[in-house]
């Protein structure tokens, strides 16, 4: 028994318990690596939050060891990392549609557009943050093309930010490979 130690006893884990530490440690990391799979494919898909999973999945791995190989330190700044991914899909839309010169209604529409986009799957996150940005645009200028203009800017910022949002879990996942085999 793990707790079957008696006060003075050697510090030691017994020939036969050692099997069942090495099985538990073994599933918790193919449940780590299941969760940074998942959580790739959520960095794409709208109804899988992909870095949320990617930070579970390797704080899980990192505690596996007692965060010997992988600090503290560095999950914590995995962590933010992971959570800045979240604040990059309005920032890249707002900067690409402040770079077309869309209107603030533009603006504000894709940002609704794209919450709305959300709760409807991959269509949705994929058209919200267009229609969003034209509709705004068509009640500040009543101008169709410069609404299409705005739609495609949106679009284009969104598709952008999802690139970084990418590359940004790949450096993630770098990082923390790095610290558990090099560093």
């Amino acid at each position: 028994m793990w707790n079957s130690r008696q006060p003075g006893d050697q510090h030691h884990v017994n020939a036969d318990q050692t099997p069942h530490f090495v099985v538990t440690i073994g599933v918790v990391l193919l449940v780590a690596v299941i969760l940074v799979i998942v959580g790739l494919v959520g960095v794409v898909l709208p109804a899988i939050p992909g870095t949320i999973l990617i930070f579970a999945g390797l704080w899980l791995a990192a505690w596996s060891d007692g965060f010997a190989r992988v600090g503290v330190g560095t999950i914590v700044a995995l962590g933010i990392m992971a959570a800045a991914t979240y604040f990059i899909d309005a920032a890249t839309m707002a900067l690409g549609m402040k770079r077309f010169g869309t209107s603030r209604r533009a603006m504000i529409g894709a940002a609704v557009g794209m919450t709305v986009g959300l709760f409807l799957g991959l269509p949705g996150l994929i058209i919200g943050p267009f229609a969003g940005a034209v509709i705004g645009e068509l009640t500040a200028h009543h101008d169709m093309r410069r609404a299409g203009m705005a739609g495609m800017a949106a679009w284009i910022g969104f598709l952008i930010g999802t690139a970084v949002k990418i590359g940004l879990a790949f450096v993630i996942i770098g990082i923390f490979l790095a610290a558990w085999f090099v560093f």
